[in-house]
């Protein structure tokens, strides 16, 4: 008869399963249904040793969300190679899906960055600066658009659009597919930026 060993992890390393667990919950819940309660139940241990590691309920559900923003950034990398419209599609793409997966979690970020939360709109502000300097990176000497204040500025605006399209096709698709909206995501970008500021 074979005995499982128990592993004992460190203290960092439960912090880490802690927040990975954290994350997953989000997904489906709201913010402020993300209680240190849940997280000790679905973890199996005491709410005291939860306030160990993150010291209050607020410090848990900030670390949460950082935690989800930095999936959210890495989860969404276009790759590094390819035609820069490409890449910007298979981001799009990533982008669109880890929204629909996450939904709950991610709504409660930018409903909280709203709301005047200084902590959440930081990480919102972090989280949406990532996802668009990507935009002017320039991998394997492809950049997808000019870098100039004026394009950021144009693309920040795209950025915030892309966001309430996803938001609203989640609840109600009325009848656009997923890949009718990813082309609209990543199609309008480029046109976008020459209508208002490329024009010769």
């Amino acid at each position: 008869m074979t005995q499982s060993v128990r592993t004992r992890l460190s203290p960092a390393e439960r912090r880490e399963q802690l927040l990975d667990l954290g994350v997953r919950l989000l997904a489906t819940r709201s913010l402020d249904e993300l209680s240190i309660d849940l997280l000790a139940e679905e973890a199996g241990i005491s709410r005291g040793l939860l306030y160990h590691y993150f010291g209050s309920k607020h410090d848990f559900r900030e670390a949460v969300v950082r935690r989800a923003a930095d999936d959210l950034i890495a989860q969404t990398a276009p790759p590094v190679d390819g035609e820069p419209e490409e890449r910007l599609l298979v981001s799009m793409a990533a982008y669109l899906d880890y929204v629909v997966a996450n939904y709950e979690g991610y709504l409660s970020l930018v409903k909280g960055a709203a709301s005047g939360n200084a902590a959440l709109r930081a990480i919102y502000e972090e989280a949406r600066a990532a996802l668009t300097d990507r935009i002017f990176r320039e991998d394997a000497g492809n950049q997808i658009l000019p870098d100039t204040p004026a394009v950021r500025l144009v693309v920040r605006g795209w950025s915030a659009m892309t966001e309430e399209l996803v938001l609203t096709w989640k609840v109600e698709p009325n009848g656009v597919t997923r890949e009718e909206l990813i082309g609209i995501l990543a199609g309008s970008l480029r046109p976008l930026v020459e209508a208002t500021l490329l024009q010769p």
